[in-house]
């Protein structure tokens, strides 16, 4: 197998060959990345492309690296034993599978998506590491052994929030999205809008740019904010006009809340703009 961008996601060709090493050593493929540079969609494309399934497990703060294997319900068992539920004697009833449990006993191979993994406590990627490594675990409830059929491809997503351990960084291959240049926003945004003006996207592209490189912006807009900002603009004839005859000094671009999403960059870009204005006086 050959991953390769699809009709609806542009890939690089360092994350072509990314995942394509990642798959050839069998190791879980760590992506790393500015939040909105599509590493999660990355998966959802490599499952498609592969006619596979895609198994997804959102990591949250509160999240145990055991929910990925299996979770006994001993207090649903004891409530139902008090109660004289039937069946209460097959502990295999209580046991609810995770999504380990899911990929590995999958019909066929998979895509297990282990999504934003920097949001758990810290232990958690090491809790990961034999079974990741053996494909398999044990069910301690039931003494049975859960064996992957399929050793599945393992995509890890981080947004880099918190360092991960070096042991499970060494079981990884490791790439860093990097956040694409002019020429890869234009082909990621054909993709998405195949029939939009090529007025609007030069005239969008230079603005969103622009907002990533004013000095101080505590979140830079991301791929995935510029293609809300681009569908915003195609269906409000009002926007599209302010953008095409916009002033100069004016730092904030019409539904800027698609890009701009909190009230510190947008004071931020109010006072650069009053500093154009007052230089632009100035030299007058």
């Amino acid at each position: 197998m050959a991953f390769d961008s699809t009709s609806t996601y542009v890939a690089t060709d360092a994350l072509k060959q990314a995942v394509n090493a990642a798959v050839t050593l069998q190791r879980p493929l760590l992506i790393k990345g500015e939040p909105g540079t599509g590493k999660t969609l990355l998966a959802e494309e490599l499952a498609a492309s592969l006619g596979t399934q895609l198994i997804t497990w959102h990591i949250k703060s509160t999240t145990k690296a055991a929910q990925g294997l299996y979770e006994y319900d001993a207090v649903s068992r004891l409530r139902d034993s008090q109660l004289g539920v039937e069946g209460v004697e097959n502990v295999e009833n209580y046991i609810k599978p995770g999504k380990l449990w899911e990929a590995f006993t999958a019909e066929q191979r998979v895509v297990l998506l282990i999504d934003e993994i920097d949001k758990a406590d810290i232990e958690f990627p090491n809790d990961l590491l034999q079974e990741l490594d053996r494909m398999e675990f044990h069910v301690y409830e039931t003494g049975e052994t859960i064996s992957a059929r399929h050793r599945p491809i393992i995509v890890i997503t981080s947004n880099n929030e918190k360092e991960l351990p070096d042991a499970f960084l060494r079981r990884c291959f490791f790439h860093y999205i990097e956040f694409p240049d002019r020429e890869t926003m234009q082909a990621i945004v054909d993709v998405h809008f195949p029939d939009i003006a090529p007025k609007l996207v030069g005239e969008a592209l230079e603005v969103f740019f622009d907002l990533r490189q004013a000095p101080g912006l505590k979140k830079k807009p991301s791929t995935s904010e510029l293609v809300d900002w681009l569908k915003l603009l195609m269906a409000d004839d009002l926007a599209r006009e302010a953008l095409y005859h916009r002033d100069p000094v004016k730092a904030i671009p019409p539904l800027a809340g698609a890009l701009v999403k909190n009230e510190q960059d947008t004071h931020l870009l109010e006072r650069l703009a009053f500093m154009l204005r007052r230089q632009g006086n100035q030299r007058r």
